[in-house]
């Protein structure tokens, strides 16, 4: 059985340490990449990451993750939670992704995900369960990916 990543508001824990690693990172962006393929265009991923080094380990994983799926990614730096949903809305993105901590320790990080039309906050995620120790549907690969939030 696949172990359960997303909380209420995203991926939590410490920074390098399961499941915030840039391996994790790496396979729920694969899994997100892989559950929103339908259609011939090619979808949009919005990144942006508050100011802790966290996200500087995690930012390169995530966009690893979405452009092996064939996704387009636009990295907007450092910016609060309700720039990147602006954006992705603005930009017709199909997900927004924020890396922060907001008020937990320096230590910690987490992963708010969100489509166009939902609060970051709200998003349960519904390719939560494709991210698990199996091999990725696309590529065959093993390895175990850990996000962080």
């Amino acid at each position: 059985m696949a172990r359960r990543l997303f909380g209420t508001d995203g991926i939590r824990g410490t920074a390098n340490t399961e499941p915030m690693t840039p391996e994790t990172a790496l396979k729920v962006a694969m899994a997100v990449g892989e559950s929103l393929h339908n259609g011939a265009h090619k979808h949009l991923v919005v990144i942006g990451k508050d100011t802790r080094l966290s996200g500087y380990m995690l930012e390169p994983a995530l966009t690893a993750g979405f452009i092996t799926m064939g996704m387009d990614v636009v990295l907007v730096g450092p910016l609060p939670t309700p720039a990147i949903a602006m954006l992705t809305r603005s930009l017709r993105a199909d997900i927004g992704v924020v890396i922060s901590a907001s008020h937990n320790p320096y230590a910690s990080s987490i992963a708010h995900t969100a489509p166009p039309t939902r609060s970051p906050r709200r998003c349960s995620g519904n390719w939560a369960p494709r991210c698990s120790r199996s091999a990725c549907p696309r590529t065959g690969s093993t390895s175990t990916a850990n996000a962080a939030r």
